[in-house]
């Protein structure tokens, strides 16, 4: 039998590090390999056994004898058996593309990758031409998962066009939206992956240097890429001569600047640069003069882990997931007062309600659902009336809503909005890089402005005060930090305007 035991953070932070001491003490080395999502099970001790690989969670160091003690007798006895793990109803729904190899090994055994399919669309790209990934790509539909859905393959036909003497690939993994934290999963569960995809897009458009801009506050993640990249190179599936094709491609990781701001594309490429990250004005597109002012494909990290799926199985099987214009799968993430936390991979359409409900059981204080906010900080709050909203990006666009990058957040029947539309504000006043003045000025007039309006400061002429700001906001700034910040504003006072006038919770 092998045991396994997550060393991703989310289990980190639940106690699998002394799950795992405990089984190590009794004998046992566990495979620590990568969490599959299901948080509320962490940790989760699966075992391979010849009836499949069996559950057991959340345990806690002391449950390990007990369980050791369970397997050699009655495994379904044990009050934390769950039975066959990839039987659970939480995971067995999911139509699982990128997460497809998420917990299933040691995320940086470079065997078990290849096992699992691994490099087979590196394989597949190393025979076609770069015009013919880039068609790949647009073929597929794949929109970048970092919030602004621009199509990939669109992005990548820009930089192909360009003839520059160097060109670059940056992942964007900075990931600092509220209840995200699906980047970090692909990172710490299946790095191969993300090295994979980035390694194609560089054959794609003809560049040999990647760069990885990974948030500060992701330490695991920052230890297995760098094991993952030293590996992957010692088996020739990066740097020269890659697998004997003449191409080559150079990554390394670089550490973030721990600021919101540089989540934004062209503030992201002056932070590594060594720079303060400022937001630039576009044009110029980083497409065409990006990083040092050369070409550059700037992509998430969902955005560049599905390529490997896409060259492996083909564009038409990725395109055939997901509705309308949005294609694939999206990586859902719920968080907040939520009763089964976790990531849920599905392919474009399910219902917010659907996601809400029946994966995350509701909310984990138990009572009434109030609001649910989508996209990260600067998403709007929705009310009951829009639940049944597809997740869709043209569909959550209509009711000035966005998806992002696939975060979830639950608020319950406690939760004040008022109070979150000032944080919306506050939030912009402590991360905006300051260099335009409707970001700058416009989300501290936001914040007293607010707060005049629930003191019941002249209220009505300062609600529409709010909205003005808003729109100067929204129009006016430099970048979607100021210009989304009205986004979670807005839709608080449409839907919970009795919060802000005193008159008692309830929609509006």
């Amino acid at each position: 039998m092998r045991f396994f035991i997550p060393q991703d953070t989310t289990a980190l932070a639940c106690g699998a590090e002394a799950a795992a001491h405990a089984l190590q003490a009794a004998g046992i080395e566990p495979v620590r390999n990568g969490s599959r999502g299901m948080f509320w099970l962490e940790p989760l001790l699966e075992v391979e056994t010849e009836q499949g690989r069996l559950g057991f969670g959340p345990v806690s160091s002391k449950d390990i004898p007990s369980i050791l003690d369970a397997l050699e007798a009655d495994a379904s006895a044990h009050s934390l058996y769950l039975g066959d793990v990839e039987k659970i109803a939480y995971l067995a729904s999911q139509q699982r593309l990128t997460y497809a190899r998420a917990g299933l090994g040691d995320p940086v055994c470079l065997d078990n990758y290849q096992t699992l399919k691994g490099f087979k669309g590196l394989k597949n790209a190393l025979s076609l031409t770069g015009q013919q990934i880039v068609d790949q790509v647009k073929d597929s539909g794949l929109r970048g998962r970092g919030g602004a859905a621009f199509p990939a393959g669109i992005k990548w036909q820009t930089v192909l066009n360009c003839d520059s003497d160097q060109k670059y690939i940056v992942c964007n993994a900075d990931e600092g939206d509220s209840g995200t934290f699906a980047d970090r999963l692909v990172m710490e569960a299946d790095p191969y992956q993300l090295i994979e995809g980035m390694t194609i897009a560089g054959l794609a458009v003809g560049a040999t240097q990647g760069y990885i801009y990974l948030r500060s506050e992701y330490p695991v993640a920052h230890k297995l890429l760098n094991i993952a990249i030293e590996r992957a190179v010692e088996a020739n599936f990066l740097g020269e001569n890659i697998q004997g094709s003449g191409q080559t491609f150079h990554l390394e990781v670089r550490l973030g600047a721990g600021a919101y701001i540089c989540g934004e594309e062209t503030s992201l490429l002056e932070s590594l640069e060594g720079k303060r990250g400022m937001v630039r004005a576009k044009p110029p597109l980083p497409a065409i003069e990006g990083l040092f002012g050369k070409p550059t494909v700037v992509n998430n990290v969902l955005t560049l882990a599905a390529i490997s799926t896409i060259l492996e199985q083909g564009a038409e099987t990725y395109q055939n997931f997901g509705m309308g214009r949005s294609r694939g799968t999206l990586a859902i993430q719920l968080a907040g007062n939520i009763k089964r936390g976790g990531l849920i991979e599905l392919a474009f359409g399910v219902t917010l309600r659907e996601v809400v409900e029946d994966y995350g059981q509701g909310t984990y204080s138990g009572r009434p659902i109030r609001a649910i906010q989508v996209g990260g900080p600067l998403g709007a709050f929705l009310p009951e009336s829009q639940w049944d909203t597809p997740m869709d990006y043209e569909a959550f666009a209509a009711i000035k809503a966005m998806i992002g990058h696939g975060g979830i957040v639950v608020f319950d029947d406690t939760a004040d909005m008022a109070a979150q539309a000032r944080f919306a504000m506050e939030f912009c006043v402590v991360e905006s890089c300051g260099k335009c003045t409707p970001c700058r000025i416009g989300s501290v007039r936001g914040v007293e402005v607010i707060d005049r309006i629930v003191a019941n400061e002249d209220r009505d002429n300062n609600l529409i005060l709010l909205h003005d700001l808003c729109d100067t906001m929204e129009l006016g700034s430099l970048c979607a930090m100021g210009g989304m910040t009205p986004f979670p504003v807005r839709s608080a006072l449409a839907h919970f305007i009795n919060d802000f006038t005193g008159e008692g919770k309830g929609d509006n």
